[in-house]
């Protein structure tokens, strides 16, 4: 890792239904620190829900969505961040977050993140007629990405509490 980052904040990276939003409560309470989500803030931030950004404005929209909340979290200090699975594909995003955040990349198989999410309707990017096979295909056009994380973590047959301990573990062994 580069001595010359600025490390003050941890940020979670990954597909969906891997379990950022969960994993970082546990994570933010573990470090003493404030959870964000960035899903959660750009819902405040237009008073819509994301299904309904996607519908009325569409994914580039959302997606600028996304650099404007990366911006504003630059400043903060002691926080979780739990990004959109798509936040950085974005490389200015992905940019941000390394420059004041230790960042984890969160995992799981198409399979496992299937059974997790298929029942969740708050999914615009899973609403076709193969969801499985557009999570492979998203899963397989975002690897490269995610794989750009200072640390990555399988959450499979892993409990919550689990996978934040190691988190926490990380980040105080990489961020005395």
């Amino acid at each position: 890792m580069d001595p010359q980052r600025q490390i003050h904040n941890l940020a979670l990276i990954g597909f969906m239904g891997v379990g950022k939003t969960s994993t970082g409560h546990l994570v933010a309470t573990g470090l003493g620190f404030e959870f964000v989500d960035t899903d959660a803030l750009i819902e405040e931030t237009v008073g819509k829900t994301i299904p309904q950004v996607f519908q009325e404005f569409g994914e580039p929209a959302f997606r600028d969505l996304e650099v404007q909340v990366g911006r504003l979290l630059e400043s903060r200090r002691r926080v979780v961040i739990a990004t959109g699975g798509g936040f950085v594909l974005n490389a200015e995003n992905m940019q941000r977050l390394k420059r004041h955040a230790l960042v984890v990349c969160l995992w799981a198989s198409p399979e496992v993140i299937f059974e997790r999410v298929r029942h969740q309707g708050h999914r615009p990017l899973l609403q076709g007629p193969d969801p499985l096979g557009q999570i492979r295909l998203l899963l397989l056009q975002r690897g490269a990405v995610y794989k750009q994380a200072d640390v990555l973590v399988n959450t499979e047959q892993r409990t919550n509490r689990e996978v934040a301990s190691k988190i926490i573990h990380h980040f105080q062994s990489l961020c005395p």
